[in-house]
């Protein structure tokens, strides 16, 4: 991408193309492995046009930061996987994977977009969003055609347009509870099928380990990721409402590691941390208080898990110093 002018990045875009690096030198590694290990054709395409996009976004910035002379981060390269490791999860978690990632990265690259000034850092952006919404558009209708995706839950269609006559709609702790709105409908079908997937992910990473307390995590995860789709699932049921199914016979009893623990360990930081920007938008759009409540309450314990995973990766020496301003004070008692 040509930069036609001398206008320096901001703080805003050196931080979003910096961890937008980060995370598609992450996806690269990830996609490569499932690319090879998939063997149905048509999930295969997907999973290479995939790989295609994290590819080009990681080339597109680093030629930004080159122009820029700004250091290139190291990220996630080839000593981070191996394409030689054994199958960990099958055909379905692959392409379910690649269905859910989309849905992380077009929201994150509408936010970058809105706070970015820079003619080619708008372009970059929008052209992100616009070919993750394509790849979303080919995962959903390959799932469709293959009778795969499941869907979220129907409900009754009104009779009539109706207005909230009581108070009562906003509560939710004691005696009779409103039914469930559809966007609180919305909400918890799709937090339960994200955690499905980040349990299935960290489940598969928790056999491979190398290290104990990258096991340990992984095990927590799973077991945090467990508990918030019981407490999802429960209150659809409630209501008479299904629950998605579990993904655990999408991983395979493979030990030998197809990534590294830095990998690893990154990406299931990195997903608790997109997990908590999915409980806020829930708060945001619930009204009944005891959901509201549970969302807090669940958001501080991934909140948690998200910061030990920080933690542990600055004790192995696997974290990257995001950009920063400069120390003034360290400075002036040099």
């Amino acid at each position: 991408m040509q930069t036609a002018h001398n206008i320096k990045l901001t703080s805003a875009e050196i931080a979003h193309l910096w961890i937008n690096y980060i995370n598609d030198s992450l996806s690269t590694c990830v996609l490569r492995y499932m690319f090879e290990k998939t063997e149905d054709t048509q999930m295969k395409e997907i999973i290479g046009f995939a790989l295609q996009l994290s590819q080009k976004h990681v080339e597109t910035i680093k030629e930004m930061f080159e122009h820029e002379n700004y250091p290139i981060p190291l990220g996630f390269t080839n000593e981070d996987v191996s394409l030689k490791a054994p199958r960990l999860f099958s055909d379905m978690f692959h392409i379910q994977y690649v269905f859910h990632m989309t849905k992380i990265g077009i929201p994150s690259y509408g936010v970058s977009l809105g706070m970015v000034s820079r003619s080619d850092v708008r372009a970059y952006f929008s052209e992100c969003i616009a070919s993750s919404t394509e790849l979303q558009n080919k995962t959903v209708d390959l799932l469709l055609e293959k009778g795969l995706l499941v869907r979220p839950p129907y409900i009754t269609t009104p009779k009539k347009v109706d207005f909230v006559k009581d108070q009562s709609f906003l509560k939710g702790w004691f005696g009779e509870r409103k039914p469930l709105l559809s966007m609180e409908i919305a909400q918890l079908w799709h937090n339960i099928q994200t955690n499905e997937i980040g349990k299935a992910l960290v489940m598969g990473f928790s056999q491979v380990a190398k290290t104990a307390d990258v096991r340990d995590y992984m095990v927590r995860g799973k077991k945090i990721s467990a508990k918030h789709i019981e407490i999802f699932g429960s209150l659809l049921t409630d209501n008479d409402l299904p629950s998605p199914v579990s993904s655990d016979a999408d991983v395979t009893d493979a030990t030998i590691p197809p990534f590294s623990d830095k990998l690893m360990l990154f990406h299931a930081s990195a997903l608790s941390a997109a997990g908590m920007g999915n409980y806020g938008a829930a708060i945001a759009t619930s009204t009944r208080r005891d959901l509201v409540a549970h969302y807090l309450r669940l958001n501080a314990e991934i909140g948690q898990y998200a910061e030990d995973g920080a933690n542990l990766m600055i004790k192995h020496g696997w974290m990257e110093q995001p950009p920063q301003s400069v120390d003034r004070e360290e400075l002036a008692r040099k």
